[in-house]
């Protein structure tokens, strides 16, 4: 039978793996539903990657910068997912308005409907910084 100290100790080891395996389970988890089909028969990573590559060919090293910077808050473990997930929303509203070419207000429309209301903060902060006028985007804030 486990006594004293040790038997402590192994509970304590248990309770963090069960953690562990729940946090990332969840995550994995969550990149499952992303990669299921919808009724259109492609997932929502597949039409990320669809807009990214049918816009690739509109992007200067400049808006490349710019999303890089505005990208540069997030964390660089799940910094990829974003600007994926950032440059996916960007290239479908430059399809959708037959853009001839990414620009500063594309880019900036795109970050905010792709990122989640918390973290327009650090996109505010970022704006700010860079000295970008904030009035035209407040709606979509």
């Amino acid at each position: 039978m486990l006594e004293g100290w040790f038997m402590w100790f192994i509970l304590f080891w248990v309770v963090i793996l069960i953690s562990f395996f729940a946090i990332g389970g969840f995550f994995m988890f969550r990149k499952f539903l992303k990669r299921l089909p919808k009724e259109d028969g492609k997932s929502d990573l597949d039409w990320e990657e669809h807009f990214v590559n049918e816009t690739i060919h509109l992007w200067e090293q400049e808006e490349k910068n710019l999303l890089e910077d505005l990208v540069s808050p997030v964390p660089e473990l799940f910094r990829d997912v974003a600007r994926q997930k950032i440059a996916g929303k960007i290239g479908e509203l430059a399809v959708k308005e037959h853009a001839s070419n990414i620009n500063e207000d594309l880019i900036i429309r795109g970050y905010i409907l792709a990122t989640p209301k918390r973290d327009h903060k650090f996109l505010r902060k970022k704006l700010s910084e860079k000295k970008i006028n904030m009035t035209p985007y407040e709606h979509l804030f």
